[in-house]
């Protein structure tokens, strides 16, 4: 008979949590059994859609749990989980991943890895230390079309690659143009008060379309160029959400040993006008990911010299990142590159930077991650 794996989450903060919950709810090996969350800085003002509350509300109805700490330590102290969902504000990783590395449970960790990458470091010594294992989760694992761009790249159809473009954005986590827009019918979008109530809109927490979109870019810069980043430029501004103190816009340049990125970040966006991609410049060709309905990959050549490359499924049995982890904890076999949790270091380092640059308004270096871990 297969084991069953005792999964509880902490942290409702981020909206994500609704996706991976239902993600590890429909596993046949997990059983749901309890649930946390952090102290925010501030006390939200209103419970809508995919705010703190209403997160954890609908978590717990869609899963069936009835258990719910005010104290996450109480919870990992109190009952024999297995796994623990992350889902806190960046901020608060350090501190309930190394909780959860004391107890000796795994960890599913959204996206960022971490505020800083000192918080990452101290996370991978906490689960390195203990013994467990964790995830970086990363939506764009999960697109089929990113990974064929990834094949393409490695099977050396656009030779080297000499730059990667990424662009995010949408009118914020709980803007009005946003997926996540915190309106349902018996409600009004929230207001700038209320959404400065929010930690997304708090530079002190981890808010800010740095850590939350550019992050992205850094992620898959170092995963499709296959080598550490040296430098970071970068500018932020908080251009339209003065009720909190987190940027809504970010623009990052780095600098590979042979190779560039571009990585923006916008909660000031209603549509992109242009392809998102990522799009991958090589020397003899460029490649558009194109995700949605039949992905795939455009390779372009110049002079209407176009190929559509379709995507690949995704292996069977390992199609998310419930699936991932627990193939991962039943066999020993590695989890895919971008959910690695020293390869996240690698784009830790780069926001890194990224946010000093944009602080000093210089270039900074990107620190060595494996150095720093030892």
């Amino acid at each position: 008979m297969s084991r069953i794996y005792r999964v509880g989450v902490i942290g409702f903060g981020h909206m994500h949590i609704n996706n991976v919950a239902q993600l590890f709810h429909a596993h046949p090996q997990v059983q749901f059994v309890a649930c946390a969350d952090t102290v925010p800085r501030t006390a939200e003002l209103r419970s809508v859609p995919y705010t703190r509350q209403w997160n954890k509300n609908n978590v717990m109805a869609i899963t069936g749990m009835t258990e719910y700490y005010a104290d996450f330590y109480r919870m990992l102290i109190q009952e024999q989980l297995d796994i623990v969902i992350v889902t806190c504000e960046n901020a608060q990783h350090p501190v309930v991943v190394e909780a959860c590395a004391e107890a000796g449970v795994h960890v599913c960790v959204e996206k960022p890895m971490a505020m800083t990458l000192a918080d990452g470091l101290r996370m991978v010594r906490a689960c390195e230390a203990n013994d467990t294992s964790m995830v970086i989760n990363w939506p764009l694992t999960w697109q089929p079309a990113a990974r064929k761009a990834k094949a393409l790249i490695d099977e050396g159809l656009i030779g080297d690659v000499l730059e990667v473009k990424w662009r995010s954005g949408h009118t914020g986590p709980l803007g009005p143009g946003a997926a996540h827009a915190g309106v349902s019918e018996a409600s009004q979008p929230l207001t700038g008060a209320e959404r400065a109530a929010t930690w997304w809109h708090q530079r002190e927490a981890g808010g800010g379309s740095l850590l939350d979109f550019t992050s992205y870019g850094a992620m898959v810069s170092r995963w499709y160029i296959g080598e550490p980043a040296v430098a970071a430029m970068a500018m932020r501004a908080n251009l339209q959400s003065q009720y909190g103190n987190a940027d809504d816009n970010a623009a990052v340049l780095v600098r590979f040993p042979r190779a560039m990125a571009l990585l923006e970040g916008s909660w000031t966006t209603f549509a992109h006008g242009v392809p998102t991609g990522p799009i991958v410049y090589g020397t003899t060709g460029t490649l558009v990911v194109e995700g949605g309905a039949g992905p795939q990959v455009r390779l372009e050549r110049g002079h209407g010299d176009t190929t559509i490359y379709p995507a690949d499924p995704l292996p069977a049995g390992r199609e998310d990142v419930a699936q991932e982890l627990i193939h991962h904890l039943e066999t020993g076999e590695p989890v895919h590159p971008t959910l690695d949790m020293r390869a996240n270091l690698d784009y830790m380092a780069i926001i890194d930077a990224a946010a000093r640059s944009a602080d000093s308004a210089q270039l900074q270096l990107v620190q060595n991650a494996a150095w720093s871990l030892g």
